[in-house]
């Protein structure tokens, strides 16, 4: 399915969990793995807030991307960030949503509002 670019310049983004590593199998603790690069998968948890709504999110991220030492409660930037829907079958049941991913995860700021 196709990726959708989320516009991120008029949000405020807040993270709300630190960065971990991606499981691609929750048993074995497999780690997931970028498909063409290799690199391992991170998630970082944050508060997407625009226009008065707010979203928690889950994002992927490699984990060359990864800005160390981001304080739980601080505004993040989220470069690249796409949002790419998907469906599946378990256990015979259909499920769907929307996974997130983004080139990185980094220091942000609260974005200036125009007075007016």
């Amino acid at each position: 399915m196709r990726a959708i670019r989320v516009e991120t310049s008029s949000a405020t983004i807040l993270l709300t969990d630190p960065p971990a590593p991606k499981l691609r199998d929750r048993q074995t603790g497999e780690i997931a793995k970028d498909a063409v690069t290799g690199e391992a998968l991170m998630t970082v948890g944050v508060v997407y807030i625009d226009e008065g709504e707010s979203s928690l999110l889950s994002v992927t991220v490699p984990q060359s991307g990864v800005t160390d030492g981001l304080p739980v409660g601080s505004p993040v930037s989220l470069p690249g960030l796409v949002a790419r829907p998907w469906e599946s079958v378990f256990n015979g049941q259909a499920r769907h949503g929307i996974a997130y991913r983004a080139a990185a995860v980094a220091p942000g700021a609260f974005p200036v509002r125009a007075e007016g």
